[in-house]
């Protein structure tokens, strides 16, 4: 038994080395491909990319709700001297703003329900400040969500979604 004590330990330290690994690496790896499918749908770089009514035809990553209006909008921070103003226009029914960073980590949420929504988002690094919100990492993907379960809610949504914004702004320092 002593002869297999060391190839056994080292199959068991490789394994969990490699398990600690891909559990590190692989939420980049899954939002880089993410976020290279989005630009290839037509997702914009710092706008709101208007969305089709989902259908079974218009899944293609995840079962998204029928009953929900989604408008995306790619970011990348790259630049220290650079943030995003980000506008959700106003809207009657249940509404959100969700951030996600390059590692797939949703860091926030606000729900603007009746109401219109306006926050900076700021690179990583970034003094906190009132009204705005520290990305964790450069680039990453803003999700809206309005409630919209029929085709004539999906239109007004849409049209509420012209007041959307989703701009990079360079800092003066």
């Amino acid at each position: 038994m002593k002869r297999w004590a060391g190839p056994l330990l080292t199959l068991l330290v490789t394994a969990v080395a490699v398990h600690a690994l891909a559990l590190y690496l692989a939420p980049a790896v899954i939002m880089d491909r993410a976020m290279a499918a989005l630009e290839e749908r037509g997702v914009a770089l710092h706008a709101f990319t208007t969305p089709q009514r989902v259908t079974p035809q218009t899944q293609t990553v995840v079962r998204s709700s029928p009953d929900l209006y989604y408008a995306l909008c790619r970011y990348d921070l790259s630049d220290p001297a650079a943030r995003l103003a980000v506008r959700v226009g106003d809207w009657p029914d249940y509404q959100s703003l969700s951030f996600f960073d390059a590692r797939t980590d949703n860091f926030a949420v606000l729900r603007g329900t009746g109401r219109q929504i306006e926050v900076d988002l700021l690179p990583p690094g970034s003094a906190p400040q009132e009204g705005a919100i520290v990305s964790p990492t450069s680039r990453g993907v803003i999700l809206i969500r309005r409630l919209a379960p029929t085709a004539e809610r999906f239109a007004a949504a849409a049209e509420a979604g012209k007041a959307d914004a989703c701009r990079l702004e360079r800092v003066s320092g």
